[in-house]
């Protein structure tokens, strides 16, 4: 057996817990039939018994780099939300799951998402699981989405799971799309009021400070707001560099661990907008853990991905010793109270659905009472941040007239 002429670049992808290499392969079987796919294996070897257990012969093999690239697609959750819906759909009318890959394959119009789409129906085609497939694209879908899909190949419930999902991820783009929604006028305020404090420095006060002969003249406010003026002038580019030096520090500290420990904890801590920001995460909290425990996952493992949802790492750290004591066998509510995260109305819905033995469903109703506090939650948060712009911009237009308006009073003098 001769191997084809391996890639420099060995793609690594994370299966189960160990890293396995990403094979396509050539292969015969009993017949001599000729069959071609993909496999994942931890090295050659296991891929040519994964091969036999299917009576398969391997003739040629290839490790491939060219998949990673599909490692820079990210499914969005509008995307997921219509995937599931269109797989959900299909698998209810009684379609198997590798002719309603194929339906959405030839459907798809997205370059880069049929790429994806083509591996995955090429790799259940050779008999691998839909979840298998999926995790054999790392970064491409949510961990969360995988798990699901998992979940609902070891129930039988398949169709019904993706229905849930899709409502999960119509939910979640919702959510975002209030977010994208609302900051619009703030940052809109924000660009403003830079651009104005830019052109009246940069414009407006080299303009009347020409005027003047002898500084002795001019106040003191105004002269100093003169020296800023003709150092954003002369020395522009140091500014541009210490703004984008600052957005590189700042986003390279959020980056390390305990500076985004730090960061996500102080979000948690601010008055007033911390309740607010705590109202979203337990909105996300709810129905992601309402989802994944009404799938068949067992309490801890729906415990550690649902906090991974979250995205908040002061939250995930404080989550351990929840799901250490869920494991001694506490119940998830004590173990909640202990951690006091999220709202105590949530944690008393948790004790009510672990003592009635529903506890998907309650989660799932808190869940959808939690959503809309989220959209409450916010429209605040951004009520909250507009006024504070607008003092911000009116303090600094404010500071700017008043060491322009000497100048105007002392130009008219002249004039006179």
């Amino acid at each position: 057996m001769n191997s084809e002429a391996k890639p420099q670049i060995n793609l690594m992808i994370g299966l189960g817990g160990a890293f396995v290499a990403l094979y396509s392969y050539v292969a015969t079987d009993i017949k001599g039939q000729i069959s071609k796919g993909k496999e994942t294996a931890d090295g050659h070897k296991e891929l040519i018994d994964k091969l036999k257990a299917k009576q398969l012969y391997c003739t040629s093999y290839k490790e491939l780099s060219e998949t990673a690239k599909s490692v820079t697609f990210r499914y969005k959750t509008k995307d997921l939300a219509f995937l599931c819906r269109q797989l959900s759909s299909m698998l209810v009318a009684g379609i198997s799951v590798v002719r309603a890959l194929h339906i959405m394959l030839t459907q798809e119009t997205n370059k880069k998402a049929k790429v994806v789409l083509t591996d995955i129906y090429e790799q259940v085609q050779t008999g691998r699981s839909l979840s298998e497939a999926l995790s054999a694209k790392p970064g491409v879908f949510p961990n969360l989405f995988t798990s699901m899909v998992a979940a609902g190949e070891a129930s039988g419930n398949l169709d019904m799971i993706m229905v849930r999902v899709a409502d999960h991820y119509a939910k979640e783009h919702k959510i975002n799309n209030k977010i994208k929604g609302a900051m619009i006028y703030p940052i809109i305020l924000g660009t403003l009021m830079v651009a104005v404090v830019v052109g009246l420095f940069t414009l407006i006060f080299p303009m009347f400070m020409g005027m003047f002969d002898n500084n002795d003249d001019i106040p003191p406010l105004s002269l100093a707001l003169a020296g800023i003026s003709d150092s954003m002038v002369t020395y522009w580019y140091l500014y541009l560099g210490f703004a984008a030096g600052l957005i590189v520090t700042v986003r390279t500290l959020l980056k390390t661990p305990s500076s985004r420990f730090k960061f996500d904890e102080m979000i948690l801590k601010l008055p007033k907008a911390g309740e607010l920001v705590c109202t979203i995460y337990t909105a996300r909290f709810a129905r992601t853990m309402a989802n994944l425990f009404a799938s068949g996952l067992q309490m801890v493992e729906s415990i550690e991905k649902s906090v991974q949802t979250l995205g908040n790492s002061y939250i995930t750290e404080r989550f351990k010793e929840v799901v250490e004591n869920v494991k001694r066998g506490e119940p998830l509510s004590q173990a909640l109270v202990k951690i006091n995260v999220f709202n105590p109305i949530f944690t008393a819905m948790v004790v009510v659905g672990e003592e009635s033995g529903s506890l998907d469903g309650i989660l799932a109703k808190t869940a959808d009472y939690y959503d809309e506090e989220a959209d409450m939650a916010i429209s605040s948060l951004v009520s909250m941040l507009e006024p504070i712009l607008i003092i911000v911009l009116g303090g600094a237009v404010a500071l700017v007239l008043a060491g322009i308006f000497p100048l105007i009073y002392g130009t008219m003098g002249q004039v006179g």
